[in-house]
């Protein structure tokens, strides 16, 4: 490993910079003892929760407004919507957005409309769109059901074991589909007071070619179709109240399904379409839900796709302890007094494949006790086990056993279930976009290694998990990050990691991750990866530099025992980028929720992840000096 001397300006500089971001981290703590930073997505959130609201009748002229003006805003200069800042044109983005400027009064023929629908044309018209984009049109007349591929609701009734049930399709698929099946079965239209055809091109949709899973799911697609022309009736009436109760019982307390903004929005459509009346106590809660996920500012008005307070809080208690924060500061004690009384303590779906586990966990957002996360529970055990909170070793414990039992066959973690890597779901022609299933990644196994290293040190389960995340590493040294962009984010997890795990920073595989990071490191000293990285190999570890994926450079870097030029010019990125109240500007997108689909703005990763990557930084130095 390459050693060098840091100069004193830069351990004076880095000190200054380390603390005034902990005092502005500390500041954003809300009174009960969390943090929740924004997550800023797309304007297709904002779009599809105006055509809601149209649909169910409950559209307000305040809200119409407030929403369009964010809507407009995000417009580029040719007149399309990306999905994520300076990302390419996306159609369906594009038409989603426009029609949702259509239901605020925007004519078609205004300067920005017109550029639009002139670039909706030039990328292959709705006929182009995702499969999802034609259910929203569809709701409306826009677009026939006819023409829809089939997901019919008798799929309730396909027991664990057969290819396709419900519990094949990860978490957050499985919540989407289950009410769609309720709402193509309806297959409802409420017309819109305009309709929209310059935005079509006349063609018909594309379809897949060739043999092999496509053409067998073309054929079962076709048949599928048959079906619905008429479809038994009792066994409808049997599915459809099967798919309702089995909606109904997974709502969360907050009103939502997941906490997150998919699988929300149609359940409310297919209990509505179902006979819910929307002053039912279940409608009533989920509308009035969406209320907490409403950001309002000077922009407009705006929806997170989801909320992330308990992964923020721990990520906040791990950077201010990595900072040297007391271990009784009031700041830290209080979150961890929050997260405690988070912890999941009911089983969920995740028994159908682990149904002899206990319960324990932590999720990712206020309420979302039916789907605990094994990627927020093993960041919570690190913070945790910090401290000695009352309570917190038997929660800790709980937490350990129920992550370590949700290790898939091959030895990796996934995000929220075990063994869900059925690839067939993907063939499917209704699931042209975002992941559908929940196979293991190297990010989710790196972070419950860490924690398994502290935890269970020896164990045969950290073994196995240690090997799989060795035979995971990219052959070019990285590892590619599903939860966030891209190879920086893997590899800033994986190196830490191994580690941790016992594995020796000089070791190989070590070596080429660092070999790997130095490669990457931008001209100005920063690290930054474009999520086009998911798509394109041209883009892997390329970007702008952003102070999140510097500071996991760094935090990688840092693991290896590197003291040389690429960890100075990186700490000398942040402490020389950072704002006068102690955060950095990031608005480049560095979170991941569908690998080249849908992307988030963590808004809280610029500064807690500097604050963890100058603090062990600083602790080094003070160890080697």
């Amino acid at each position: 490993m390459t050693t060098l001397e840091t100069t004193p300006s830069l351990l004076t500089d880095a000190e200054q910079a380390l603390r005034a971001a902990c005092d502005h981290l500390i500041g954003l703590r809300s009174p009960e003892g969390w943090w929740k930073g924004e997550l800023q997505t797309n304007v297709s959130m904002d779009a599809e929760d105006l055509l809601l609201r149209q649909f169910l009748g409950i559209r307000t002229e305040q809200d119409t407004a407030e929403a369009a003006r964010w809507i407009r805003s995000e417009q580029r200069a040719d007149g399309t919507w990306a999905n994520f800042h300076e990302g390419p044109a996306e159609l369906s983005t594009t038409v989603e957005a426009y029609t949702a400027l259509r239901l605020a009064g925007d004519p078609p023929d205004a300067e920005h409309m017109r550029a639009a629908s002139e670039q909706v044309r030039a990328m292959g018209g709705i006929e182009a769109s995702r499969v999802f984009t034609r259910i929203w049109l569809a709701l409306f007349g826009e677009w026939s059901w006819r023409d829809l591929p089939v997901m019919p609701p008798e799929m309730i009734f396909l027991p664990s074991w057969f290819p396709l049930n419900v519990y094949d399709w990860a978490c957050w698929a499985r919540q989407t589909i289950v009410p769609l099946t309720v709402v193509t079965a309806y297959r409802p239209v409420r017309g819109l007071p305009f309709q929209l055809p310059e935005l079509r091109t006349g063609r018909a949709p594309h379809r897949a070619a060739g043999g092999g899973w496509e053409a067998a799911f073309g054929a079962l697609d076709r048949a599928l179709h048959r079906y619905e022309r008429r479809p038994s009736r009792a066994l409808r009436r049997a599915a459809l109240r099967r798919a309702v109760g089995w909606v109904v019982a997974r709502q969360e307390a907050d009103g939502s399904w997941g906490g997150i903004q998919p699988p929300w929005v149609y359940s409310i459509i297919a209990l509505h379409l179902s006979g819910y009346d929307l002053d039912h106590p279940v409608m009533r809660k989920a509308i009035g839900g969406l209320d907490r996920f409403t950001v309002r500012d000077e922009k407009g008005r705006r929806l997170e796709a989801c909320q992330s307070p308990v992964w923020d809080t721990a990520l906040a208690i791990n950077a201010l302890l990595d900072a040297g924060t007391p271990a009784d500061h009031p700041a830290v004690t209080g979150a961890a007094d929050w997260l405690l009384r988070e912890e999941v303590t009911r089983t969920g779906d995740w028994a159908v494949r682990r149904p002899g586990l206990p319960p324990g966990g932590w999720a990712f957002e206020f309420d979302n006790d039916g789907y605990p996360d094994i990627d927020d529970t093993a960041e919570v055990v690190l913070a945790l086990r910090r401290l000695e909170r009352p309570g917190a070793r038997p929660a800790i414990e709980r937490g350990v056993r129920w992550m370590a039992g949700m290790a898939s066959a091959d030895g990796g973690f996934a995000a929220f279930d075990a063994d869900n890597d059925r690839a067939l779901c993907t063939k499917l022609p209704f699931c042209d976009f975002g992941a559908v299933i929940d196979p293991p990644s190297a990010d989710v196994t790196a972070h419950v290694v860490e924690a398994l290293a502290k935890e269970r040190p020896g164990s045969a389960v950290l073994r196995r998990a240690v090997i799989w995340l060795l035979r995971a590493q990219e052959e070019d040294g990285s590892w590619f990050g599903r939860w966030g962009a891209n190879h920086v984010y893997g590899t800033g997890a994986a190196v830490p990691a191994l580690v941790a795990a016992g594995v020796r920073p000089g070791h190989a595989s070590v070596r080429r991750a660092v070999a790997w990071l130095e490669r990457h490191q931008n001209d100005d000293g920063g690290w930054g990866e474009d999520l086009r990285s998911y798509r394109d190999p041209a883009w892997i570890g390329r970007g702008a530099s952003t102070a999140s994926q510097t500071a996991w450079a760094l935090l990688a870097l840092l693991a290896a025992g590197e003291r040389s030029p690429a960890v100075e010019r990186g700490v000398r990125w942040l402490v020389d980028r950072q704002r006068p109240d102690g955060t950095w500007d990031e608005p480049y997108f560095t979170g991941t929720g569908f690998p080249g689909d849908f992307y988030i703005n963590y808004h809280l990763y610029r500064l807690v992840f500097p604050i963890s990557a100058l603090g062990r930084y600083l602790r080094r130095e003070e160890e080697l000096s």
